[in-house]
């Protein structure tokens, strides 16, 4: 396994700029978030990954924690195996949604349904903290 290799603070602010300080997968905004959130590597060291911008990946701890090393999950309808959604590929309207009341996020392809699952995308403090957010119009938030 490779030893940890440090990203700059140049770099980790690049990933949070372009991510617009918003989890990449939960979409929380950071300024809100009790901890500092992470730059990720989207497919992990173990697995090859590197440093490059195009493999980081600004995430939340909570998110980033329940991805870990997982590049892949299974579709809880389709039951295959799946790639998980990849920020840097990917784009976040093509694989969820909102439900009508604008507090879960709803996995609308079998890679959105797996990451919705495996991340943990509805945990029930992102829940509250989403409808907390509506209270003051902060939540859901606007799509770059």
């Amino acid at each position: 396994m490779p030893s940890r290799i440090s990203i700059s603070a140049k770099l980790r602010k690049q990933v949070a700029e372009r991510a617009n300080h918003l989890c990449e997968y939960c979409k929380s905004p950071q300024n809100y978030s009790p901890g500092p959130f992470d730059t990720e590597h989207i497919t992990p060291l173990s697995l090859g990954g590197n440093s490059d911008p195009a493999n980081l990946a600004y995430a939340c701890n909570g998110c980033n924690g329940h991805k870990y090393n997982k590049t892949t999950a299974i579709d809880p309808v389709e039951e295959n195996i799946v790639s998980l959604y990849n920020p840097r590929v990917d784009k976040w309207l093509d694989h969820f949604c909102w439900d009508e009341v604008g507090t879960m996020i709803i996995g609308i392809t079998p890679s959105g349904r797996a990451t919705v699952d495996a991340l943990r995308l509805n945990r029930a403090e992102l829940i509250r903290l989403r409808e907390l957010l509506q209270i003051v119009g902060e939540h859901p938030p606007k799509e770059n």
